[in-house]
């Protein structure tokens, strides 16, 4: 800090000048995150950023707007709700506190079963595919649950539910399926995982629960697919998470979990203040959050309707669909996204043996503005390196056609430079081997034979390199 003030003009150039250097939000293919919104919901978050959403009695009517949302989600997921009937769920900040809570909820309702049937309640466990987010992890993690995964493989990158529910034992839990996996977009199968766990219930006596992680699809699926089973329709799914901030369109801050029944949240997770003079139940890990993300998502909600919606989300699903062919067009990549589920396109390079790869591409895309992430896929899958482009409300036709021509340019771009990962393999192969390096003339016509180390190697791979790229961008740069 400082020792002395600043005027508030400087403090806020030299905060400016320093963002200028951040990549451009609506050019960020890796994120799933909204990077926009209209000029009215801006409106209306800069106004209510300095309200903390805790303080219900200061501000009822922010707490309406939530319960509202909830309601609205809830019925979209098709909770069994009566006419007049409210539903269960709680406004959190994104899909990872969502999920925290849901696996509170499954965790302490199992403990209390095998309290009241005097069974050991020490070794809970949660059966998921190795595709699940971090945010998995870290709840298996701080509340002492065991992850069970069950493995990918390749071009199958997303949970089998027969290899699932064989994991389930009497100390699972719930088993976590996904709606729309961070690795490519697919929608895993929830109805064949709750028909093949319906079955085991009924053989082992168990009630093993579902819950769906639909952080990216809860809402796309519902406009796109209607009739496709994953939500609360199957009579297993108990709980269900969702990113407002995702396909919910809001900006980064909101998420929602939603829970069948009030019987399927214990009591004694909920706690009651009564600010309001009237009974407030409330479920969550923070206290203090802001209220603009709430009201943002309430906005869009009535904003938009299902119409909208529904329009928004074919028009993402039509750009996938675009940009799709046009990476087949290129003949260079095998896509290993699915028709049916996030409007990403995920795709990896055919030809293995090119001497570049996708963390390459992913690279050289930078200079073009571009950030598409390069990854490996999980366990029993590592060998795969995947490209992923998430395609978003902000994400035109225009654009869709602009990165086809991008790849294109940088694929030629690559073709034109030397293989450097081959070249550096032939180089290290030939010293392991003992092969000669090279030779020089010496005395008296003599033969002499050189051997480089490979430190020696790999300095002249690397010299040559620059000078080979340097030569390229001397001859692009001059002026005709």
């Amino acid at each position: 800090m400082p020792e002395n003030s600043i005027p508030k003009e400087a403090a806020f150039q030299i905060i400016n000048d320093e963002l200028m250097l951040d990549g451009k939000p609506r050019l960020n293919l890796a994120s799933f995150v909204t990077t926009w919104m209209e000029p009215e919901c801006d409106k209306l978050i800069m106004d209510s950023i300095n309200k903390n959403y805790v303080d219900m009695d200061e501000y009822p009517v922010t707490t309406e707007l939530q319960n509202r949302c909830v309601n609205i989600i809830a019925h979209l997921f098709n909770a069994p709700l009566g006419e007049s009937e409210a539903a269960v769920g709680v406004g959190t900040v994104g899909s990872s506190e969502a999920i925290m809570l849901a696996g509170l909820a499954f965790k302490r309702k199992w403990q209390n079963k095998r309290k009241a049937e005097g069974k050991p309640h020490d070794k809970p466990n949660i059966v998921t595919g190795a595709n699940v987010q971090v945010c998995w992890e870290k709840f298996a993690r701080y509340f002492e649950v065991e992850l069970k995964e069950v493995k990918l493989s390749e071009d199958y990158y997303v949970m089998d539910p027969v290899k699932a529910v064989e994991m389930v034992d009497e100390n699972t839990i719930c088993v976590a399926a996904i709606l729309g996996s961070t690795l490519n977009g697919e929608f895993e199968d929830v109805k064949l995982l709750n028909d093949l766990l319906v079955e085991k219930n009924k053989i082992t006596g168990w009630d093993t629960p579902i819950h769906v992680d639909a952080a990216s699809g809860g809402f796309i699926a519902p406009f796109l697919w209607p009739e496709l089973e994953w939500d609360f329709r199957l009579p297993l799914v108990k709980s269900i998470n969702v990113s407002g901030h995702k396909y919910g369109l809001v900006y980064a801050g909101v998420g929602w979990v939603i829970w069948r029944s009030k019987e399927d949240l214990p009591e004694e997770l909920i706690f009651h203040i009564n600010y309001l003079g009237t009974d407030q139940p409330t479920f969550t890990l923070n206290f203090s959050k802001g209220s603009s993300q709430i009201i943002a998502q309430y906005y869009q909600l009535i904003r938009l309707g299902y119409e909208g919606y529904r329009n928004v989300m074919e028009n993402c699903h039509e750009n996938a669909m675009m940009l799709k062919e046009g990476l087949e067009k290129t003949g260079r990549f095998k896509i290993v996204s699915k028709d049916i589920g996030v409007p990403v396109v995920a795709f990896s390079l055919k030809n293995k043996s090119w001497g570049h790869d996708e963390f390459e591409i992913a690279e050289t895309l930078r200079r073009f503005g571009w950030i598409v992430p390069a990854y490996t896929m999980p366990a029993d899958a590592k060998h795969i390196t995947v490209l992923r482009v998430v395609i978003r409300e902000d994400f035109s036709r225009t654009l869709a056609e602009r990165l086809v021509h991008d790849i294109t340019r940088v694929l030629h771009e690559l073709d034109s430079l030397p293989a450097k990962l081959s070249s550096a393999k032939i180089s290290v192969k030939q010293e392991e081997n003992g092969k000669i390096n090279g030779t020089v003339e010496g005395k008296n016509g003599t033969t002499v034979v050189i051997k480089k180390t490979a430190t020696e190697t790999q300095r002249e791979i690397t010299n040559y390199w620059k000078n080979f790229v340097t030569a390229k961008k001397s001859s692009r740069n001059k002026i005709c």
